[in-house]
């Protein structure tokens, strides 16, 4: 028999070189030459490497042209072994003949997966690759400046030597664009993305959030990025999203008034100026005035969530950095102290030595000592957490040099394990809040416990501490005030506390003024409440009656299975459907009298939810919701608004909100045209991140927004 190619190759080993026992007979015979019309031309080039012959026993055989190694030639061997063997064949000029070819398959691989031809890119007996081997130009120019925006490459690498020859070698038929064209190409990615995500976001049923954040680039130029947050429910799950709409120029000059212009101009312009939640202005200039000046013109067009009471709202994060900053500003003093101690000891090489040796000599862990950096409050209690780690060993050189002013006295070093003891659990809960985008509901406890702490370290016996935290807590209240509410309302959609968290904390906090702690419950609830018949209002206007209930001018229920107004039905014509309508009116007349339950009034009733076993912090209350969202409709919808006001972000600090050198050169176009982009494209990478691929988070290039860990 003639031996053949076939193609169920997916049966044999994908990567498997296969060599013929040197035990057995390898008389080669040639390949009988009687005209078989079943058997099929060698069409893969991998056949101009190989000869294809018959041994004696019957069984085909392929031996290399270049080293003579034999292989398999089975009908159901394939030809991937024949290539891995040419990638790694011990003749020089055909192991780089091998993986020029080992190239070339991948591209083949690639074509035929994107293009959905049979065998899902896997390799056949019959190998077409010279009908496989078409190469698009356009195609790879589009890769390549979708490569470019997603990893902030620069534009001019297509001009790097280097690039230009790895790519000629890795495909020789692309003719390399120039820095005009690949530039061209990358604001036709952006403009493409960005009508995606306005169909994305003008389709989405839920409210939307916005961010606002300040940016400037190296050579002085202000930027205003408009970000949008959002609850995702197009998929299989529920997600929140965090994409960047605008990321424009602004004039140094222009006034919280025109910055609020800016800002709904775009909204308006994305058609999601109806949609508004909240914004957080953390990081806008002027952020009061310009909260002020967007209500002022929302709030007559009756579009914002109770009257606008939710609209501006401030991040956890950035209170409590409000907080701690303008309090400590009243200790510099002490601060200045410890600085000045730790310098003298870090920067005098002597001195240096003595402390290194006398920590030895107690028998001291090394830790870092460390020196904070100016208005910088989590790098001040790091100095003062390092200065009590060492408080012995300073206190041993302090004796040393009894007439060196720099060390610390006793009631200074009193005051500072004080202030590292409020810093300590200030830090701690800093450190709780993540990197990535969070739902709302995660840290109104935390709020919560710290303003409990600071009611009690200001009766605390310590004057440093008494006096403090008595600022802090003054602070504290006046930046909370303003977001309360919104995160009340998010640890109400959280079914493990419901109104639990609200209960315990205001008793805690307002202490033996139950009074008070009550009356504060109960405007919560109130307001939340007033929220909830808001949506429901919303969701009824939006129904057809029609659909839900079937009236009729009979008086029986019957009868209007038969009637359809003025039309008459015979009972060969009555459907299914016209009994469920019978059914629908039947369930309206006869539960007239009973009394109704809201959503509300149900999910408050049952039970919280407790998880049987993991971390608590680990619930996925957008699971949750989505879930439970035929049973609760409208505080499902209450749920995918709330829980997307983006008040648990960490805001950039100033030094991390500045362009690198090469965005910096560019036009203001360009510069929006890539940040966006490149944040869009994002996802992209996400799903390569999924597979066991790249990780996204170490730095590849020029990237445009390196946000700091």
């Amino acid at each position: 028999a003639v031996c053949k190619p076939t193609r169920d190759t997916m049966l044999a080993p994908a990567a498997m070189e296969v060599t013929i026992d040197g035990t057995v007979s390898t008389t080669l015979a040639s390949v009988n030459a009687v005209h078989n019309p079943r058997a099929r031309k060698l069409r893969s080039a991998v056949w101009q490497d190989f000869t294809k012959e018959r041994r004696a026993d019957g069984n085909c055989v392929a031996i290399c042209n270049h080293c003579k190694k034999q292989l398999t030639a089975t009908s159901r061997s394939g030809t991937t072994h024949l290539r891995n063997h040419l990638a790694i064949c011990t003749t020089t000029s055909t192991r780089r003949a091998g993986k020029r070819r080992k190239l070339i398959v991948r591209r083949i691989l690639h074509n035929k997966t994107s293009t959905g031809q049979p065998g899902d890119g896997h390799a056949s007996g019959e190998d077409n690759d010279n009908d496989s081997t078409h190469f698009d130009q356009e195609l790879s120019r589009q890769d390549l400046a979708r490569m470019i925006v997603q990893h902030g490459y620069r534009f001019s690498i297509v001009d790097d030597l280097g690039f230009r020859k790895f790519v000629k070698n890795l495909q020789p038929q692309f003719s390399m664009v120039s820095y005009d064209i690949v530039r061209a190409d990358s604001m036709a990615i952006y403009e493409s993305e960005r009508l995606k995500l306005q169909d994305v976001l003008l389709k989405t049923p839920c409210r939307v959030s916005m961010s606002v954040d300040m940016w400037r680039s190296s050579t002085q130029m202000d930027y205003l990025c408009l970000t949008c947050h959002y609850i995702d429910h197009s998929g299989d799950e529920w997600k929140l999203r965090k994409k960047i709409l605008n990321f424009v120029h602004v004039e140094e000059h222009f006034t919280a008034n025109q910055i609020a212009n800016l800002i709904l101009e775009k909204l308006q312009q994305w058609g999601i100026e109806r949609k508004v939640a909240s914004v957080v202005l953390d990081n806008c200039t002027s952020g009061d005035i310009v909260a002020t000046e967007l209500l002022r013109v929302m709030q007559p067009r009756r579009l914002l969530l109770l009257n606008g009471n939710l609209f501006h709202v401030r991040s956890c994060a950035h209170i409590l950095n409000l907080t701690v900053e303008e309090s400590l500003e009243q200790t510099s003093d002490i601060i200045n102290r410890v600085r000045e101690m730790i310098q003298n000891v870090k920067f005098s090489q002597e001195r240096l030595q003595k402390f290194l040796d006398t920590a030895k000599l107690l028998q001291i862990d090394q830790k870092l000592l460390v020196l904070d950096s100016p208005n910088n409050w989590p790098s001040t209690y790091l100095m003062f957490d390092s200065a009590c780690y060492y408080h012995d060993v300073l206190v041993r050189l302090a004796e040393q040099e009894a007439n060196y002013a720099a060390f610390l006295t006793a009631k200074e070093w009193a005051d500072v394990k004080a202030l590292t003891e409020i810093l300590d659990a200030l830090n701690n809960t800093m450190e709780k809040f993540p990197v990535e985008n969070p739902t709302a509901n995660l840290y109104f406890n935390d709020m919560c416990e710290i303003q409990v702490l600071l009611n009690t370290w200001r009766n605390s016996p310590s004057p440093v501490v008494a006096q403090v935290a008595g600022r802090m807590l003054k602070k504290f209240e006046g930046y909370w005030d303003l977001t309360r509410p919104v995160m009340a309302f998010a640890s109400i959609l959280d079914p493990r506390y419901k109104m639990k968290s609200i209960e315990y904390f205001f008793q805690l906090i307002y202490g033996n003024d139950q009074f008070t702690a009550k009356a504060t419950i109960e405007a919560i609830k109130q307001t939340f409440t007033s929220l909830c018949n808001e949506y429901e209002h919303s969701a009824d206007s939006l129904k057809n009656p029609a659909v839900l209930f079937y009236a009729g001018n009979s008086s029986s229920c019957m009868s209007s299975v038969y009637n359809n107004g003025n039309d008459s039905k015979t009972f060969s014509r009555i459907t299914l459907s016209d009994a469920r309508r019978g059914l629908d009116q039947y369930i309206q007349e006869s539960s007239s009298g009973q009394s109704f339950k809201s959503d509300l009034d149900l999910y408050l009733e049952e039970a919280v939810y407790r998880q049987k076993e993991g971390n608590q912090d680990n619930f996925d209350i957008l699971g949750w919701w989505k879930s439970f969202a035929a049973k609760y409709p409208v505080l499902s919808q209450m749920a995918r608004d709330i829980l997307a006001i983006p008040v648990s972000i960490i805001p950039l600090d100033s030094e991390a909100r500045v362009l690198n050198e090469y965005l910096s050169t560019m036009d203001p176009s360009t510069v929006e045209g890539l940040v966006c982009a490149q944040d869009w494209l994002r996802a992209d990478t996400e799903v390569a991140n999924s597979d066991g691929h790249a990780d996204d988070k170490v730095p590849r290039g020029d990237e445009l927004i390196v946000a700091p860990n």
